[in-house]
């Protein structure tokens, strides 16, 4: 199986975040893709590869210019009024009610109000290298997509930073542009496929179901933390099913907490008969392992078996498919459950 990997990712290099209304070092971190790598580059079942560069226009085919533009001059911006700042993060969140009655909110003039007005929370500061390197998470997905639409049966991904809580036009969550929903676009655009994207991370993808949720040629399928505990909080029900012509192509499947491996793979079994249902011709999976039972900002409890057993379901659909890494912060065992979901994924 062929490993896209970029050492871009360096460059997205965060030294602090606001969580729970404290600092602490960041839990996305340089180190997460380093361990994952080093344990595949071990392992003769894997062959590294780079990506090769797409440029912006796959972006800007599912993200907003605004967001796009504000991303790529962002940090040097900032840095005019804030010299020497390390990591940067809003003041102010814009929200509607502010302006209720009102005219409508143009998008503000400052730096300080833009921050704001483009991400939706506090623990996705901006460094010096972030647009390069949420760009280079970009071509991993789409290489790693290349890969499959050129006949092999599936590749990973290993992208960083992670994409699917960044919205049309919005980021956070981690998330700067939306690797997974990027590369699901560009398969369904350039081919006239149907495409599931399958999303595993312990999070909601906030943002995966947002810019799919109107789609009927773009299924969205999550397992996840319930959101009556488990961040994004206001949005992963299972009430939220599609509109449009997207009605009924979106299903949420949300988890207790301490949910174990046999339980799991009893969702993840009905998530796997809702894709077959939908007939997608390729298979897009948002792979978070902070469903393990020691992530240390989570709260299921699966095992490395229990991510073995997962990839052999998802294997064994038998599709096209399409790996790309979200979430995952126990770094020391995360090289090695990305790993076994892999060569679950391989023999099923």
């Amino acid at each position: 199986m062929r490993v896209v990997y970029t050492p871009a990712h360096l460059r997205h290099d965060p030294r602090t975040e606001i969580e729970q209304s404290g600092w602490h070092a960041p839990w996305e971190h340089i180190g997460r893709a380093e361990a994952i790598r080093a344990v595949l580059t071990a392992d003769p079942t894997f062959e590294v590869v780079e990506p090769t560069a797409w440029g912006l226009d796959p972006v800007g085919a599912v993200h907003e210019r605004g967001l796009v533009d504000f991303l790529a001059g962002a940090w040097a911006e900032y840095q005019l009024v804030n010299p020497g700042t390390s990591d940067v993060v809003p003041d102010v969140f814009y929200r509607p009610g502010i302006r209720r009655g009102m005219t409508p909110a143009v998008e503000p003039a400052s730096i300080h109000g833009r921050l704001g007005w483009y991400c939706f929370e506090t623990t996705t500061p901006l460094t010096e290298g972030t647009f390069e390197a949420a760009c280079a998470a970009v071509d991993t997905a789409l290489s790693t997509a290349t890969i499959v639409l050129d006949g092999a049966p599936s590749a990973y991904g290993l992208c960083r930073p992670p994409g699917h809580h960044a919205t049309t036009a919005n980021y956070g969550g981690y998330c700067f542009f939306n690797n997974a929903a990027i590369a699901a676009h560009h398969i369904a655009a350039s081919t006239g496929s149907k495409v599931t994207v399958l999303d595993v991370d312990y999070h909601h993808g906030n943002g995966t179901q947002e810019i799919f949720y109107d789609r009927a040629d773009v299924q969205y399928v999550s397992l996840h933390g319930d959101p009556v505990r488990a961040y994004p909080y206001t949005i992963g029900y299972a009430d939220e099913t599609g509109t449009g012509a997207g009605a009924g192509t979106n299903l949420n499947l949300p988890l207790a907490a301490r949910t174990d491996d046999d339980s799991y793979l009893d969702v993840l079994h009905r998530a796997c008969t809702a894709i077959q249902s939908f007939r997608p011709d390729v298979l897009v999976v948002s792979l978070g392992l902070d469903t393990f039972i020691t992530d240390p900002i989570c709260d299921l409890a699966l095992t490395a078996d229990g991510f073995a057993r997962s990839g052999a379901l998802v294997g064994e659909l038998g599709l096209p498919t399409v790996v790309l890494q979200e979430g995952g912060y126990d770094v020391a065992a995360l090289g090695d459950n990305v790993r076994q979901w892999l060569l679950g994924l391989h023999r099923g």
